[in-house]
Parts: structure tokens; sequence; C-alpha cells
């Protein structure tokens, strides 16, 4: 099982494997794919201040539908005790994403420098 990251959920909808790393495309092709309920908000965001074209519930439903992709189905009282301890970020939204990996050390594919500087399970 491994978490993506918004911006790769993005890329995925999109198309733009391109995009993604090597590593990032063996992960994603090998694993159960899972998103926090975080990055569904997230991409809502995006598209309210029209950084992306589609609403979240839509990526997600197709994503879901297209390769499988899930969601996190953890507590949030347990996603947010174990976010507390993230004080390398400022980002609410990277922060609750690190955090659902965090709590059974589950891989998160991100190209997030300062996630990958900071979560040593994330992979690029």
């Amino acid at each position: 099982m491994i978490y993506l990251d918004t911006h790769v959920v993005v890329w995925l909808y999109a198309g733009k494997v391109e995009n993604l790393s090597e590593q990032a495309k063996e992960l994603i092709n090998d694993h159960e794919v899972i998103i926090s309920q975080v990055v569904r908000l997230e991409l809502q965001y995006l598209f309210e201040i029209q950084r992306i074209t589609y609403e979240g519930n839509e990526i997600v439903f197709d994503l879901s539908d297209r390769i499988g992709l899930k969601m996190c189905g953890k507590s949030f009282n347990t996603i947010v005790n174990s976010a507390l301890d993230f004080s390398w970020t400022r980002d609410p939204f990277d922060r609750i994403i690190v955090a659902n990996a965090a709590i059974n050390r589950n891989i998160l594919v991100t190209k997030d420098q300062n996630i990958l500087a900071n979560y040593e399970k994330a992979m690029w």
C-alpha cells in the first residue's frame, strides 16, 4: 500500500505520466494506491482558486475507476495526533498527507523536496 501526494494525483488524472519518476511509476503500478481524505480537499481548493480545471471529487472518482485509487479510512483524530509531530512544515495539507502515510510507515509518493527531506518513507 502506498500513498500519493496531491500533485501526483493531478498528474495521473491529466495523463501526464511523463512527469513521474520511473520509481514513482513502478510503485504506483505495483501497489494498492491510497490517498488521504485531505488530498480530495486540496484538489477542491486548487479547483476553487483555478489552479486545476476539474473538481476534487471528479478527479478522485475517475482515478478510482482507472487505477483503483482508494481513500484512507484512518480515524481523523489519529491522523491529527500524528500530524502534530511534523513541525518541519507550516503547510496543513502536507502535515496531514504525511501523517496518513506515517501512521503505518507507508510509502508516500511525492516530488515535494521538503517532504522528501523530512519523511523517511517518502519516495520519488
